[in-house]
């Protein structure tokens, strides 16, 4: 008989359907095969399909698979996922608490259907500008900082907004992905997320690229509340804070779909 699963498909990072980053979340009753898991992902064609799993001992775990391939760490698919257990698997949750290949992600509930992501902190270090990025993103930054992404800065969110890379020569780079970002007209800061190797050429609104992007604004500006807009075709509003070795990162979301694959 053919085995059928929950899908759901969240946009995460709005409160309207048609806005922030979609992403699908497929609860499981036990893992598939790491190329079930992959394919699904490739199927689903959205820049992130979180799989989560209830153990009776270690508790919520989830995994990220972009159509490409498994990452360490995606946010906006987390919080999609928690939005799930909040409204649908787990109804009068108000604290999710999932283990994963980062370590321990805690989402909580918080007032006007916000949700607070506990992620860690990865800022990132100064690194010369790359053979290449200019190139690639048609502009040249004001500086580059490495962490998981390679960081580039510019001076203005116009600068960031008018970006139009060559997502194969970006693609050729050995970084996992690029974040262009810049001081905010409206928010504290402004980015765009493009990581056309794994698959996803311009992520619509990205939690994980806000654990480097967060550490360096607060140095920046001074202050550890920001305010943050990911200023893709789509869009996306965050408020972070800065924590030390944690950074707290809010959104909202809304479910767009909701049935089941067949395989």
């Amino acid at each position: 008989m053919p085995t059928r699963l929950r899908l759901y498909q969240v946009d995460a990072f709005s409160s309207q359907v048609f806005g922030g980053n979609p992403a699908a979340v497929c609860p499981l009753d036990a893992w598939l095969p790491d190329e079930v898991l992959q394919a699904i992902a490739a199927e689903n064609n959205l820049s992130e399909t979180a799989f989560v799993l209830r153990d009776e001992v270690r508790g919520w775990q989830i995994r990220w698979f972009t159509p490409a391939q498994e990452v360490d760490l995606c946010g906006h698919a987390t919080l999609a996922a928690a939005y799930i257990l909040f409204t649908r698997l787990a109804p009068g949750l108000e604290r999710a608490q999932f283990n994963s290949r980062s370590g321990p992600l805690v989402v909580t509930q918080q007032e006007g259907e916000w949700m607070e992501m506990d992620f860690p902190s990865r800022p990132p270090e100064p690194c010369a500008i790359p053979e290449g990025l200019v190139d690639a993103l048609g502009a040249e930054p004001r500086e580059t900082l490495l962490s998981r992404d390679l960081l580039a800065v510019f001076d203005t969110e116009d600068e960031v907004r008018a970006l139009a890379p060559d997502m194969a020569k970006l693609a050729q780079l050995e970084y996992f992905a690029v974040t262009a970002t810049a001081r905010g007209s409206e928010a504290d800061f402004v980015s765009r997320f493009f990581a056309p190797r794994v698959g996803v050429p311009e992520d619509p609104v990205t939690g994980s690229a806000h654990c480097t992007l967060v550490p360096y604004w607060a140095r920046k500006l001074g202050k550890r509340q920001l305010l943050a807009h990911q200023i893709s075709h789509r869009g996306g509003v965050l408020q972070c804070e800065d924590r030390g070795e944690r950074v707290g990162i809010s959104g909202q979301a809304v479910l767009y779909l909701e049935g089941h694959i067949t395989l």
